[in-house]
């Protein structure tokens, strides 16, 4: 009896070891980069963010990160408008400095207009393409938003575009008596089938490999078919698999009886999602304030101006009265 019991305790000692020697392996094993994107390191971007002489904001978080918020401003405020501020929540892969495509026709309309960079991500400090958790990602959201109040700005619209309206739906349930409205463009609760290809079970056993021995590594490269990869740096590509599965996107809901005015477009050329699913998206707001904008010749990432000035539109009906 005991040189089976022995017997068995070796064979489940050898299974142990084996597993854990490939686990290793896979953890460190190199992978080819569908994008061959080179981004930045912390410090590279810390440089870049104490060189940059636009006009730009960095406060400090209450765990002692850096984030910095792109300002864009108006030639000339009229008093319906000075106290209202636009604040742009980023998609994945991407940073504030792209949505100068937002920042200029919105300021051109009269509203201060800011653009935060997630932690690790553009100017921003932290690990690149990661969040140590939920609860900080939001506290980061909530942040932003309280201090473009502290700059002078008693109704504070956040504007979320893509993984970003995520991002408005966690700041609102998060600071709800700070939120005066909510803009929510191109995103749903589900997206179109066969966009992004799934990964293999090699895949994602190195994934889960990398993320277990190294949870700080960026395991997950964002990739699919037809996406134009920027050789801009401060975009990012690869990311932790703590920061991807850190929320269950379609569960997110807004707190019932959140009656403030929100608009939610989409684009009736984009990609990833259907008008059809982005009017369901709609339905589930629980606000009577709430409009619904098909924005015309648009795709998921090119926005035109026309679809911006009706963003702008919409501000003044429900704002600046």
């Amino acid at each position: 009896m005991n040189k089976i019991l022995r017997k068995t305790l070796y064979s489940f000692l050898f299974l142990v070891v084996g597993i854990v020697i490939i686990g290793l392996i896979l953890a460190f094993l190199p992978s080819e980069s569908r994008t061959h994107h080179v981004g930045v390191t912390p410090e590279e971007a810390a440089n870049l963010r104490e060189t940059f002489t636009g006009p730009h904001h960095v406060f400090t978080t209450t765990d002692g990160e850096k984030i910095f918020l792109r300002r864009w401003n108006p030639d000339s405020i009229v008093p319906a408008k000075k106290d209202i501020a636009v604040l742009i929540f980023h998609g994945i892969t991407a940073y504030s400095g792209p949505y100068e495509m937002a920042g200029k026709p919105i300021s051109a309309g009269g509203y201060t207009t800011f653009g935060v960079d997630y932690r690790g991500h553009g100017l921003s400090g932290g690990n690149r393409g990661d969040n140590p958790g939920k609860d900080r990602w939001i506290a980061d959201l909530a942040e932003s938003v309280k201090f473009v109040k502290t700059l002078g700005f008693s109704k504070v619209i956040v504007l979320g575009h893509s993984l970003g309206v995520a991002s408005a739906i966690c700041a609102a349930n998060a600071v709800p008596d700070d939120i005066a409205g909510l803009i929510l463009l191109s995103g749903a609760y589900e997206g179109r089938k066969g966009v992004q290809a799934q990964p293999t079970f090699f895949q994602k056993a190195k994934i889960v490999a990398s993320s277990i021995v190294r949870p700080s590594y960026q395991a997950v490269e964002y990739y699919r078919e037809g996406m134009i990869v920027t050789k801009d740096p401060l975009f990012n590509f690869r990311y932790t698999l703590r920061f991807v599965s850190m929320l269950n996107v379609k569960e997110l809901r807004l707190q019932k009886g959140y009656n403030i005015p929100v608009l939610v477009g989409m684009g009736d050329k984009d990609e990833l999602f259907s008008l059809e699913k982005a009017r369901e998206f709609y339905d589930l707001i629980p606000s009577t304030k709430k409009e619904f904008l098909v924005m015309k010749d648009t795709n998921h990432a090119k926005i035109p101006l026309e679809s911006w000035q009706q963003c702008v539109a919409w501000i003044d009906r429900n704002f600046a009265q």
